[in-house]
């Protein structure tokens, strides 16, 4: 394995514009870093996998991320040319106490399989782990989205707007201390924001926003029916809410911007009828990246189990055939309408893109949120959902967008299918 010594003296032959014959540990792939430019600057649609939190928890010798290279090059040669990864900013900076913690143990609670991050307890090495996992990128012409999703332990210590910048921010000059700052696609702060993501200090206060509105009105009867009037005209979060964390959005980005002017820093945001997305104030948003799948439309998912049995991992999987058997029955006789409605989507995001003059996209879809490689399931639906928007990606202008939640080696049929992977990227990507 290379060392880092080595890792940093390929990173700066890229950074000084050298062009590299083969990468040092035998990529198949090579650039030069001036080629990987921002998503504010790139000049063709680029085609984003999501590796979350995965590429390091999984990164263990029975992980399938144990061969950062050998994974790093199978992705290329599927036609991906981004990767959208958790840096762990909140376990990277040093704590409240000022404090550098470099391992990390990450505990599997249950024996349930996961989707995504570690399948069993493990330890890992962060900031080890990006100043080795980047530059590999680089070396194979891979932008790199920078985000995070707030999990591990020790998150929990990051409290406040303060906190937040400073955990980033500590993180960021950590990455440029090293010379790691050339390939930055974009700064996603948290992901799906407000809403998935483990940052309990911003789930807490908008509870205790909640709470300090409500309590305004003395009437216990006038409280619980104001309560159920905000859930059904506004969604899951009140108008006070909804000003807390579009002010705390705004300040983050301002505050960060102000020290890193050249980073295109965003949240990213998933279609949710209880927090429409649209509510956002983007004023300070780089970037539009807002995620959607057909089962979130009862066309696809309604009398199926799905929510049940696969979304929420029932504790055995007996009826997950019929499940998937259901879900292929609705897809079939909905196809049509699911279309439009997704189109529909898609043309409001691109539309919501132009009128901020910023780029958008999609790092998380199409057809379903959660699935596993279960003998019971297949991926036909997936396979299909991933080549109808990346069509309709294209004939939208999105800048970047992705073919599922599952472009990982941990779902191994699906990343089996190569020539699936190179049709669906090279419609992404305009080369089809």
């Amino acid at each position: 394995m290379m060392n880092r010594r080595d890792f940093m003296g390929a990173a700066a032959a890229l950074a000084s514009g050298m062009m590299l014959g083969a990468t040092p540990d035998g990529a198949a792939q090579s650039t030069q870093a001036g080629a990987l430019l921002p998503v504010t600057r790139v000049k063709e649609p680029v085609a984003i996998a999501m590796w979350d939190f995965s590429w390091l928890l999984r990164h263990h010798p029975a992980g399938e991320f144990w061969d950062w290279s050998k994974v790093l090059d199978e992705l290329v040669d599927r036609g991906y040319n981004a990767v959208r990864i958790d840096m762990f900013p909140a376990l990277v900076a040093a704590g409240p106490d000022g404090n550098v913690v470099e391992e990390f143990f990450f505990p599997k609670g249950d024996w349930k399989p996961a989707m995504w991050g570690n399948n069993c307890s493990m330890k890992a090495r962060p900031r080890e782990a990006l100043l080795e996992f980047l530059p590999k990128c680089t070396e194979r012409g891979l932008h790199v989205g920078f985000s995070t999703w707030f999990f591990g332990t020790g998150v929990e210590k990051t409290e406040g707007l303060d906190g937040f910048v400073r955990v980033w921010d500590e993180t960021l000059s950590f990455l440029d201390s090293h010379g790691l700052l050339d390939n930055v696609f974009y700064v996603d702060l948290l992901n799906e924001y407000p809403m998935f993501n483990g940052f309990k200090w911003l789930e807490n206060e908008l509870k205790a926003v909640r709470e300090r509105e409500l309590g305004t009105i003395e009437n216990p009867e006038a409280r619980e029916r104001q309560a159920h009037q905000w859930e059904k005209d506004m969604g899951q979060y009140s108008p006070a809410q909804q000003a807390f964390y579009r002010q705390f959005a705004c300040d983050a980005i301002d505050r960060l911007k102000a020290k890193w002017p050249k980073l295109d820093f965003f949240f990213c945001q998933t279609r949710v009828d209880s927090v429409p997305w649209q509510n956002m104030d983007f004023s300070r948003f780089a970037v539009l990246d807002e995620h959607n799948w057909f089962c979130v439309n009862g066309d696809l998912s309604t009398g199926t189990g799905y929510w049940e049995n696969i979304h929420g991992l029932a504790d055995n999987d007996s009826k997950f055939a019929e499940t998937n058997t259901k879900l292929k029955e609705n897809w079939a006789k909905n196809r049509e309408p699911l279309t439009a409605w997704m189109a529909e989507f898609m043309k409001s995001v691109a539309a919501k893109g132009r009128e901020l003059g910023v780029p958008y996209g999609n790092t998380e879809g199409w057809g379903i949120i959660n699935w596993l490689d279960n003998a019971s399931l297949d991926w036909d639906i997936i396979k299909e959902a991933a080549e109808i928007c990346a069509r309709l990606g294209r004939e939208n202008g999105y800048t970047f967008n992705c073919t599922s939640n599952f472009t990982h080696p941990q779902f191994p049929r699906l990343w089996a299918d190569v020539e699936w992977h190179r049709k669906v990227t090279a419609i992404i990507r305009g080369k089809a």
